[in-house]
């Protein structure tokens, strides 16, 4: 072959490449048009295509494959699509339709309307509900909901133009008093209430372990405790343990693998309502729901914090007497016509002389129980929950005992030995009886296990506090001691004892003889600490000073003839 024609050849081959490589893109922008055109076409079908409309589901006909729908508040028999499946539909369910009102698809439930009240479950298929207080309707109930949750009381979701209920509505002014929780506080975690907490588990716990024993010997359990004391004695810990125990007892007898249980903490005082009957409807909802979650076998714990607050005596004039009607609405859920099976009521309170005694007599509140200041031995078992060897130690306290639990255990008898020293630099109160007596009282006549934890507290914020400014880590004896005077000088100037009486019935001394005079005792120094010095006390300083005050005389304050623990008035229980 000649150059010429190797040349023309080579040529056509270039033309070729280049026609192909047009080829294709001209192919590339045909494609990029035709579906540019396709795109344009379908929104052009869209803009043309008419308005669908949607429809209430009433009942399906498999026989002609139509269904009955409410459509715009008409009852309307509809033709189906044929791939629609009837059996998917509910009552209530919104409906597609299309220009010829043909059901195409399916869509979810209305999710607006209005409030309403349930008042009665007619049949499984509708209810009355009550919108006004003059205006109740029977309407249907959507197959969103199981007409056997739906009780009397509840709060629901109403759509009145389609007639249906929709969904339970959980009321926020109810919510917010109730603080639903499974409770994690077990007995071992309480210390220094051993003969408190042995009483409560022989009264509440014995029935729901032994039921058997009790129906053979024709006993009920208990409806209910009262847990009654000084504040910050442990009143609400032992209700949370009392819930845990109950749920431990009930996985036991069923075998569940967890145990579960529920803690309804009622904020007492934000059930009062300015409205006539709201408290009252209030603790109907409470104690409904309590029924609802003990139906199932689970316990229920229903705790009255502050119990005074809401149940006064009814008639003594006090407040607005709108206790005459809330104290026989708990009466009546207590003690009425309906069971409360796997339900404890407790209630807590530091003042139970204004709590109405019908609530306390037997029947309603069976189990009544003194949660008692701690004594020393108390005090430590109580410490030992705070302040345990876990926690830093100084390197001069750990390096003084053998094990580092030794060394804990000696800053909490530094720390009991600091509060019940029996010395004036500890004196608290002189109280005048009527009978012109007086009786010196000392800060451990006023020791709370919340006193306790707010010390250990404060000693771990001093530590804190040294090692920032000089290096040294852990907790010494001096933090402790100094946090002792510190929590003491705190609560001493908080304090108010212009009322004696008041006074008396606050801190337990409402029994006896009648308190007409306190006279704070406690004194500062310049450096603030309480009484005329800050010192660790020794165990021969401890051992030399009297275990308790006494009263001109007349014996010790912790001599059985003389105890000011009881203050239940006669008669009261």
């Amino acid at each position: 072959m000649s150059q010429t024609d190797s040349s023309e050849l080579r040529d056509v081959r270039q033309q070729l490449v280049s026609l192909e490589e047009k080829n294709q893109r001209l192919t590339a922008s045909l494609v990029a048009a035709r579906d540019r055109i396709r795109d344009q076409a379908e929104q052009l079908d869209a803009l043309a295509r008419p308005p669908a409309s949607f429809a209430t589901f009433l009942a399906a006909h498999e026989q002609d494959h139509s269904v009955d729908a409410l459509v715009a508040g008409r009852k309307m028999n509809l033709a189906a699509a044929v791939t629609l499946p009837l059996g998917s539909l509910r009552p209530g369910q919104e409906l597609r339709l299309n220009e010829q009102l043909v059901v195409t698809d399916t869509a979810g439930y209305e999710d607006t309307g209005t409030v309403v009240t349930v008042e009665l479950v007619i049949d499984p298929q509708r209810a009355l509900v009550k919108i006004h207080a003059d205006d109740s309707r029977v309407l249907r109930i959507s197959g969103r909901l199981d007409a056997e949750h739906l009780r009397v009381g509840d709060t629901v979701l109403a759509d009145l133009r389609s007639g249906f209920i929709l969904e339970h509505i959980e009321r926020p002014d109810v919510e917010h008093l109730l603080l639903e929780e499974v409770p994690d506080v077990s007995y071992e975690d309480i210390g220094g209430l051993g003969p408190q907490i042995e009483e409560i588990r022989d009264s509440v716990e014995l029935p729901f372990e032994q039921p058997e024993l009790y129906r053979e010997h024709g006993l009920k359990p208990p409806k209910g405790v009262l847990l009654y004391g000084p504040p910050g004695c442990g009143k609400t810990l032992i209700a949370k343990a009392v819930a845990t125990s109950l749920a431990h007892n009930a996985a036991e007898r069923t075998g569940a693998a967890t145990a579960r249980s529920y803690f309804l903490n009622i904020k007492g005082p934000q059930l009062l309502d300015k409205y006539v009957g709201e408290t009252e409807r209030q603790i109907r909802e409470i104690f409904s729901r309590a029924r609802d979650r003990a139906a199932h076998g689970i316990p229920v714990v229903i705790f009255f914090d502050e119990m005074e607050a809401l149940f006064r005596t009814r008639g003594s004039g006090i407040s607005s007497d709108v206790e005459t009607t809330v104290v026989p609405q708990l009466l009546a859920e207590v003690d009425g016509v309906e069971k409360l099976d796997n339900v404890i009521v407790i209630g807590a309170s530091n003042r139970e002389d204004m709590i109405d005694p019908a609530i306390l007599r037997p029947g309603r509140l069976d189990v009544k129980v003194r949660i008692e200041r701690p004594d020393r031995a108390g005090c430590l078992d109580i410490l030992s929950k705070y302040l345990t060897e876990e926690l830093p130690l100084h390197q001069e306290v750990r390096s003084a005992y053998p094990t580092a639990g030794e060394a804990a255990a000696s800053l909490r008898h530094v720390t009991v030995d600091t509060l019940y020293a029996r010395t004036p630099e500890n004196e608290y109160v002189e109280v005048h009886y009527a009978d012109g007596t007086r009786e010196t009282l000392y800060i451990a006549d006023f020791v709370s296990g919340a006193m306790l934890a707010a010390i250990v507290d404060r000693a771990k914020k001093l530590a804190i506090k040294d090692l920032l400014s000089t290096g040294e880590r852990g907790l010494r004896k001096e933090h402790l001691v100094e946090a002792v005077h510190q929590e003491v000088r705190e609560n001493e100037e908080l304090a108010t004892i212009a009322n004696p009486d008041e006074w008396a019935r606050v801190h337990g001394r409402g029994q006896g003889e009648r308190i007409v005079h306190v006279r704070a005792l406690l004194t500062r120094d310049p450096n603030g600490a309480t009484g005329s010095g800050a010192q660790v006390p020794t165990e021969s300083t401890a051992a030399a000073t009297p275990s308790l005050a006494t009263r001109d005389g007349e014996g010790t304050v912790d001599d059985p003839g003389h105890s000011w623990g009881e203050t239940v008035p006669e008669g009261l229980i």
